[in-house]
């Protein structure tokens, strides 16, 4: 009987919601919008792990050169693949030249046939650019015809540049960026243990990012509360008992919430087209790659419904309602904080355990998720209170001021709703930019290069001759000076030889880059000794004057190279080992200048140039890559960095700012649909206020000042909040507590703006709501 009673006041609430004229489809409306917008990012969400895998496995499925280059012999079903990527300004171009050596040569995922020697494939993305005014650079780095367009399975993202060329006589270069292959993929990727640190700020983020929607759902289905009391209190007026209309009321919020699953798909599916078209810090996705998890999307879809049921009885709880109004329209009762302090004291409890325990290795995930959220729950439960109590004691002021006070102070209970997903997505914001902030060292190396003495470096390929190239890169527009010398490996002509060293050729000034030098004229030779990288080395057997060693020696599991020899001269002088402009190794073994080398020697050593640049020319970086794809298509030019992310840090941390780009996208959306909705509600004591004679004015900064006040108090409690959230998780990492003030500035910068969008949004129709046919009624 129970369940009937409930079906069948939940059914006349639905019929009621839809049977309220232009009123009631208006009040449906808004709350399906904001719900749907809530859903959508829901959607979203459950998307996200999907679009991670597929893009994993496309670019497993598309490698091709490694770090070994086995020796695999040519036959009819192999091909050769150069790497001839490159960077446009910020962004990475994947390149590659191809020449199948047989028919049976595997094809490249995306791609429909070879291209011709001299010919490009391109992406779709990188089509556009070449096509636009901004690729001009570009352009010059790839002058082949393009003659075709890859198709989706051989790209990560529909915003990726990757470029496929053809070329010839590839073979003559295998080992040095060449590598012949006979497939494409990785067999087996293998897995590797998480890293419980990773691990940790991941699910932070992830219940960071999803609360707000929750909360501006939770916000969504109570819109048009205050005329839904009036409309039970008429129902209590024809018999119904205050049982029945609560009922009723959860049947109208559930067919809310049921047209805004409907909305919230649509808003998904059209998200989910224009997601193909949008690319953030680099990354993008194929709308193919954003398909929900069936299991999650029924989640949702029940989840939702029941939850507008809850939230509604939840919100009838204190709401005397009888025949002739509601107990609401008194002075409502003063909100108790104790039960309110207890949902942050149990969120803290939660966390406790993990704390005491440590993320070293395994830790409860499901205490931590509770924990977070039972914590950023207590904003919601705290805001209210704060801004019931706070407006109780503002004073006098402004018409403007008094009306807005006045307005807190009859209904602080919907500002606070207003504003409480934006408290909770600050809070959280907090907690993970302190984290982030913390625990980044852990996953910072230093390169141990100095930016300040180069910032751009450049590779030759082998044998390629040094000083032409590096007299090109000083006549490139932006190039300062140019550093260059050449370098090879020397030891015994043993393969796998176990005494080996490095040989490097260059000026006097080069060479003090590389080691403390001293007094240098062409055609000295240095001992570098005590080097870090020849600790495994016996440097003073092979440095022995009348020594014979080979130059190239092929040391690695490498293909045979050429082996050139050379004897250790007499009277080579010593020098010191120097660390900074090559990297954290220090180059050891001998040092020569350019007239002590022969030209013998010249086959055997991989040329090298490290530049300085003038930043203030325009794409100087990418003037120096133009000149270095005319050098040599095999040259690699690269920044350079001080300082470089590990562990996939750098993925994650841009991951979740993306996620929470769209969280505040949402916020902006629905806190505009609820300001609509609540200038819908007040609209005739708007009109009536101008009809009076007050002005515009005023009531335009009454708005403005009725939504800054609890956003003001929100933001305070949002930093209580999420600084002792955010020392409770450092607390448990073991990392030191720092507070990154500029950061939190930032975030509570961010959510103040976001607010005062959305009220310069609401101006526009305010001024149309106040004005005299605002006074009609139906």
């Amino acid at each position: 009987m129970t369940t009937r009673r409930w079906t069948a006041d939940l059914s006349l609430g639905v019929r009621f919601a839809f049977t309220g004229g232009h009123e009631g489809w208006l009040r449906v409306a808004l709350t399906a919008v904001g719900v749907g917008l809530g859903v959508a990012l829901l959607l979203l969400a459950t998307a996200l792990p999907n679009a991670f895998v597929v893009r994993a496995e496309r670019e497993d499925a598309r490698a091709d050169i490694g770090y070994s280059a086995a020796g695999l012999p040519k036959a009819d079903d192999t091909l050769l693949v150069a790497d001839v990527s490159t960077d446009f300004r910020d962004t990475p171009v994947r390149g590659r030249e191809v020449q199948p050596e047989g028919r049976g040569a595997p094809l490249p995922p995306g791609l429909d046939a070879f291209p011709a020697k001299g010919e490009t494939v391109v992406s779709p993305a990188l089509k556009e650019l070449l096509a636009s005014d901004a690729g001009a650079l570009l352009r010059e780095r790839l002058p082949g015809p393009v003659v075709g367009t890859m198709g989706e399975a051989g790209l990560v993202g529909s915003g990726e540049l990757v470029f496929f060329r053809g070329a010839d006589g590839l073979d003559s270069r295998l080992g040095d960026g060449v590598q012949r292959i006979d497939g494409y993929g990785i067999d087996n990727p293998g897995t590797q243990r998480s890293d419980p640190l990773l691990v940790l700020l991941s699910l932070v983020g992830l219940v960071v990012l999803l609360m707000p929607v929750a909360v501006f759902i939770a916000a969504a289905v109570r819109f048009g509360g205050e005329r839904r009391d009036l409309r039970l209190a008429a129902l209590r007026l024809v018999g119904a008992d205050s049982r029945m209309a609560r009922r009723v009321a959860a049947g109208e919020a559930v067919a809310g919430a049921l047209l805004g699953l409907v909305f919230g798909a649509g808003f998904f599916l059209v998200g989910r087209q224009v997601a193909g078209g949008v690319e953030l810090l680099g990354y993008s996705v194929f709308p193919s790659y954003l398909n929900p998890s069936p299991p999650l999307v029924l989640l949702v879809a029940l989840a939702v419904p029941a939850a507008a049921v809850l939230v509604t009885l939840f919100a009838l709880r204190g709401v005397v309602i009888e025949p002739l109004g509601v107990v609401r329209a008194g002075r409502p009762e003063r909100r108790r904080l104790w039960w309110r302090l207890l949902l942050p004291l149990a969120g803290l409890a939660l966390l406790l355990p993990v704390i005491a325990e440590g993320v070293e290795g395994d830790f409860n995930g499901y205490l931590v998720a509770a924990g977070v959220v039972l914590l950023l729950v207590g904003v919601t439960a705290l805001l209210p209170w704060l801004v019931e109590s706070a407006v109780s004691r503002l004073g006098a002021g402004p018409v403007s001021w008094q009306l807005a006070v006045r307005g807190l102070q009859m209904n602080s209970g919907a500002a606070a709703r207003m504003v409480g997903g934006v408290a909770v997505a600050v809070a959280g914001a907090i907690a993970l930019q302190m984290m982030f902030v913390s625990v980044a060292g852990a996953y910072t190396e230093a390169t141990g290069r100095d930016p300040s003495r180069a910032q751009m470096e450049v590779v030759l390929p082998a044998g390629a001759p040094t000083a032409p190239a590096a007299a090109r890169l000083r006549e490139t527009p932006g190039v300062t000076s140019v550093l260059d010398f050449s370098w090879g490996h020397v030891g015994d002509a043993s393969r796998n030889a176990q005494d080996t060293t490095l040989m490097t050729v260059g000026s006097c000034p080069a060479l003090r880059e590389i080691a403390d030098v001293g007094p240098c004229s062409d055609g000295d030779v240095f001992l570098v000794r005590g080097a870090a990288e020849d600790t495994s080395t016996d440097v003073a057997k092979l440095t022995a004057a009348g020594r014979e060693l080979y130059l190239d020696a092929s040391y690695d599991d490498g293909p045979q190279g050429r082996e050139i020899p050379w004897t250790v001269p007499k009277g080579a002088k010593t020098a010191e080992p120097r660390s900074g402009l090559l990297g954290q190794q220090q180059r050891g073994g001998f040092l020569l200048t350019p007239k002590a080398a022969a030209s013998s020697l010249a086959p055997a050593l991989t040329g090298q140039a490290y530049l300085r640049l003038d930043e203030s020319v325009p794409d100087v970086r990418d003037h120096v890559r133009n000149a270095v794809a005319g050098i040599d298509p095999l040259a690699r030019p690269q920044d350079l960095f001080g300082t470089e992310s590990t562990g996939g840090f750098g993925a994650l941390r841009d991951g979740l700012l993306i996620g929470a780009t769209c969280v505040m996208a949402l916020i902006g959306a629905s806190l505009l649909v609820g300001q609509l909705e609540q200038l819908r509600e007040r609209r005739r004591l708007l009109a009536s206020l101008v009809a009076l004679g007050t002005r515009r004015r005023t009531l335009s900064l009454s708005v403005l000042w009725q939504t800054a006040v609890p956003v003001l108090l929100g933001l305070v409690l949002a930093t209580a909040i999420g600084l002792g959230l955010g020392a409770a998780l450092l607390t448990m990492t073991g990392e030191a507590v720092r507070v990154d003030w500029a950061g939190i500035l930032s975030m509570t910068g961010t959510g103040m703006a976001v607010v005062l969008a959305v009220t310069l949004c609401s101006l526009p129709p305010l001024l149309r709501l106040i004005r005299p046919d605002g006074l009609r009624t139906e």
